[in-house]
């Protein structure tokens, strides 16, 4: 039954129109969902030390998450603890990661690789993509950004089940990977991108971003030719606290991670406005959500114990996957 619920609202709310889902098509997937797994169970990451960034997931319910030491890790459907899945080594070329997204119309994991975490990066160091082959882990593709630094590779969205738009937090830049390509390139280059974090597509193929610097949620206005034509600042109904990871639950309807504010909000957009709806607060600074079967899972990076001279010489562990019920839309 919850995988039947699932096929269905994953189809329709990808589809349909923030019109109709304002209605009964939405309410019928959020709250399906919600009751087929309303005991929703935190989930402890295996390690020490973690950090963990960006969370994604795929519709048998595996969940992927980046962390800044660059080791991936993973849930399995039926799992109860995130377990190391693929680590840092010469063969991958991993160092530290924040954006991840799992890609099933091409079995890849994408993530976000950086320098080291925390300090000003090694002379020649890049940022950009790698793929994995999401079964098997195996390193399929390295992107790196093209041009020169700043950079900060953040967050992956996908549109038209192909294009892959990638954004650079430290030099305001979106990265485009079209299908089939062996190089990114570059899709828009902005003052007013820098500080562009999270990154996702409406189920009309709107791309919609967020500014971690500016408290801001953006729309990416395209020209006819589908290229960049400048951002619209969307009105808010409460401000946002360094907005981080953002998500598509359908329509227009996305989940939001703020890490500073240490919560997740839904993102409702109606034209040039956006209702910030909170529905977790108390989070030890979130930085990646995402939801799969009904349940939304938010990683909880700490970052303070890398940063506060209070916290850094202290114990961060454990680190935990807090998960709880979409819930329906107020």
């Amino acid at each position: 039954m919850a995988d039947r619920l699932r096929g269905r609202c994953q189809d329709l709310c990808g589809k349909w129109t923030a019109k109709a889902l304002k209605g009964l098509m939405l309410a019928s997937c959020i709250g399906g969902l919600s009751a087929a797994h309303a005991a929703a169970a935190d989930i402890p990451i295996n390690g020490s030390r973690v950090f963990p960034e960006s969370i994604s997931a795929d519709l048998d319910g595996n969940i992927y998450i980046g962390s800044v030491s660059g080791t991936v890790y993973r849930v399995e459907s039926e799992g109860k603890t995130a377990e190391p899945w693929i680590v840092p080594g010469p063969e991958n070329g991993l160092t530290s990661l924040f954006g991840v997204l799992a890609d099933e119309n091409r079995g890849l994991l994408w993530v976000c690789n950086n320098p080291p975490f925390g300090g000003p990066p090694p002379p020649g160091a890049k940022s950009g993509l790698k793929s994995f082959d999401l079964q098997s882990g195996e390193l399929t593709g390295t992107y790196d950004f093209p041009g020169e630094g700043p950079f900060a590779c953040n967050d992956i969205t996908i549109r038209n089940l192909a294009d892959l738009y990638v954004t650079d937090t430290s030099g305001g830049r979106i990265f485009h990977l079209a299908p089939d390509a062996e190089k990114l390139e570059l899709f828009a280059q902005d003052p007013e991108l820098v500080g562009v974090d999270g990154i996702a597509v409406s189920g009309d193929g709107t791309i919609y971003i967020n500014n971690v610097r500016m408290n801001l949620v953006q729309r990416v206005n395209l020209k006819t030719d589908g290229s960049y034509a400048g951002l619209t600042n969307l009105a808010l109904s409460e401000p946002v606290n360094g907005p981080d990871a953002l998500r598509l639950v359908g329509g227009n309807l996305f989940l939001q991670a703020e890490g500073p504010g240490g919560r997740v909000t839904y993102v409702e957009v109606e034209g040039d406005k956006a209702r910030i709806i909170p529905i977790r607060t108390g989070l030890d600074s979130s930085p990646g959500v995402t939801h799969v079967d009904g349940v939304v899972y938010a990683t909880e990076g700490k970052i303070g114990y890398l940063f506060d001279p209070a916290l850094k010489d202290k114990n961060p562990d454990p680190f935990i996957i807090r998960a709880f019920p979409l819930p329906e839309l107020p």
